[in-house]
């Protein structure tokens, strides 16, 4: 692959630095072959000035937890068998059967068509009990029929996860941990809170008033705390290296995780005529047509990461923006220019 320029990217993020979208960002792009180029620019915490952002940063990637623990291990559980993407979930699922979430599907799920409530604040609706709250998403009446609209909903995540639990018997931290992230060698991928060591290295996010300090090391995401730091939503930290294992995985699939077939079904329209397009998780980039090939998902705290098997690349931007605030412009317009020199081939050397 002809490699990005590096100096464009690298002006392009110091740009961000410069003009506080976010303290400090690293990046990489790469090919199944692993990272071509890479770099680190700004500061881990505005508030140390004398600790550079670096390549082996710690992110909360946020909402990337919905594409490597939830997306990735409901593939390996759909490629043994153990669940029927177009089976109604109250088929199979006892939990649900008899409730309004029955008639859904785990594709409607993954599509974003599953109708579900587009409410998201778990404690002002069934409290802080995770009984009560998982009884709560399983149990509460729909918003639209299954398969009406596309509507992003974080709960379609959340329900995820808990039918993986449901068809493995595990929690999704160790779900995740066994089937995903330790075969594909994503030794520093977790969910939080992280042991001390690991929070020295951590980019800080938002700040909580219950701590009186940004949080670092502690999910970001109120749901993710509420539940113990692990859900579907959120609660995955991770690196630039692990991530980067990853996406090698998406174009050189082995049989260490999910494979081949799970891939190409997700990179790909599953929406039909509605809109905006889905594929199973990931959805097209911003501004580009399907054509293109270009497959994205984003993270709240400032997280993204790219594919396109078409051209045997991928690329990742870890930033911490919301150590500042969450004004999301700034950052989607750097966004859309680092996919552009990335993915654009006359933007390639």
């Amino acid at each position: 692959m002809t490699t990005p320029s590096t100096p464009r990217i690298e002006d392009l993020l110091q740009t961000g630095v410069r003009e506080e979208v976010y303290p400090g960002a690293v990046w990489a792009v790469g090919d199944a072959d692993g990272i071509r180029a890479s770099g680190a620019v700004g500061l881990l915490d505005p508030d140390r000035p004398d600790e550079p952002m670096r390549l082996d940063t710690v992110f909360d990637v946020a909402s990337l937890t919905k594409i490597l623990a939830v997306w990735s291990t409901i593939g390996t559980l759909a490629e043994e068998g153990k669940l029927q993407l177009h089976a109604p979930l109250g088929a199979f699922w006892d939990e649900v059967a008899g409730h309004p979430l029955a008639e859904a599907t785990t594709h409607h799920l993954l599509n974003h068509t599953a109708g579900l409530p587009l409410r998201a604040n778990l404690k002002n609706l069934y409290g802080t009990d995770p009984q009560d709250i998982r009884d709560g998403v399983l149990h509460e009446a729909l918003h639209r029929p299954p398969g009406e609209a596309v509507e992003y909903t974080d709960r379609a995540a959340l329900v995820l996860g808990y039918l993986a639990e449901h068809l493995s018997g595990q929690p999704l931290d160790r779900l995740a941990t066994d089937r995903v992230w330790h075969p594909l060698g994503m030794t520093r991928t977790r969910f939080g809170p992280l042991p001390a060591a690991e929070v020295a290295r951590c980019a800080p996010t938002e700040y909580d008033d219950t701590t009186g300090t940004h949080l670092k090391g502690t999910a970001h995401d109120f749901s993710a705390r509420l539940l113990g730091g692990v859900c579907g939503i959120a609660g995955t930290f991770s690196v630039l290296d692990d991530l980067a294992l990853f996406l090698r995985h998406m174009l050189t699939p082995t049989r260490a995780a999910f494979g081949p077939t799970w891939i190409k079904d997700s990179l790909r329209l599953q929406t039909g005529a509605l809109t905006p397009a889905r594929g199973l998780f990931w959805h097209p980039a911003p501004g580009t047509a399907l054509a293109e090939d270009i497959w994205v998902h984003y993270g709240f705290t400032g997280t993204g990461m790219w594919i396109s098997p078409a051209q045997d690349r991928w690329a990742v931007l870890l930033t911490n923006k919301l150590r500042f605030n969450r004004d999301r412009e700034p950052l989607t317009e750097i966004r859309n220019i680092f996919r552009a020199a990335v993915f654009a081939a006359e933007n390639a050397e």
